[in-house]
This record gives structure tokens, sequence and C-alpha cells, in this order.
């Protein structure tokens, strides 16, 4: 399993990045190779990406969501990825620090070598560049789920 860490900060509230972070059906709107998301319900999204050239689709479980601090997650039925997105206040609430965690698996030779020359890194570099860019052009989010969610035992689909 191979790890990957980053952060951002974006000129926000706390609130208003998470809310935005929510709002996974706007994710093709700044992630890259992401071609359509669906929520489930609360705890089930549905994923259509494009990776390493070719179309991938899986189903990803919220095992955490506290609103204003983590969004925490687990791929199953076609991924093998998990991870955490922390939300932490800046200079007295105006601004806010994302970071993002990643443990994921490559799967066959391209996406081995992609891993190596660093491409999921940059990837995701790009994708929170784009979200600082689209939510500070916004000035406020698009949408916002301010429900709890805490671990759920695999396999509960």
């Amino acid at each position: 399993m191979e790890k990957i860490e980053r952060s951002i900060e974006v000129d926000v509230p706390v609130s208003t990045a998470y809310n935005q972070w929510t709002q996974f059906e706007d994710f093709p709107k700044f992630m890259e190779g992401v071609e359509d998301v669906r929520q489930i319900d609360d705890g089930t999204v549905h994923w259509k990406a494009k990776i390493a050239g070719k179309e991938e689709e899986w189903n990803s479980r919220i095992t955490e969501q506290v609103p204003d601090e983590v969004i925490a997650w687990e791929g199953f039925a076609g991924a093998d990825n998990r991870g955490r997105v922390f939300f932490e206040p800046l200079d007295g609430g105006t601004r806010t620090r994302i970071g993002v965690a990643i443990d994921y698996e490559p799967e066959g030779f391209v996406e081995k070598v992609g891993d190596m020359l660093g491409v999921i890194g940059r990837r995701l570099d790009g994708d929170l560049d784009r979200f600082k860019e689209f939510i500070e052009a916004r000035g406020t989010e698009t949408g916002a789920w301010r429900g709890e969610l805490h671990e759920r035992p695999t396999g509960t689909d």
C-alpha cells in the first residue's frame, strides 16, 4: 500500500471549505480524471474516473464525517484505497488548511510506473489547487451536508 499526503491553505472559513467538500457530486469540477460522482446514500459514493488511460468505477464508504473537522473513506467494490481529509481553521477562522492523506494500492504496470514517477502526487496537488481556485472564486459553497458519520463495519453495503 502506498501513502500520499498533501495540504493547501484556502482563503475561506473552515465551514465553507468543509461544506463544499461534502458536495461529492461537484468533484468532477476540480478533480482531474473524475468524470462522475454520485452519492448513493449518506455514507456511500459511486465514482467513475479515467485512471492511467482506462475507465474505472468503484464505490467508497464514508467511515467518519465530523463537520468542520474530518471526512474519511475507504474504497470497496473496485478500488483499494482509503483516506482522510482534515480541515483546520487559520487566522481567526478566516482561512482554512485542508490536509489530505491517502493510502492506495496501484494496480497493474501502468499505475505502478505512474506511482514511481510521482504522477499521483502531482494529480493530488493539481486537484487541491483547482479546489482552492473553485471555492475562492465562488466565495461560498454550492451546498452542505452537516451530518455526522462514525466508523461503519466493512461489509455493511
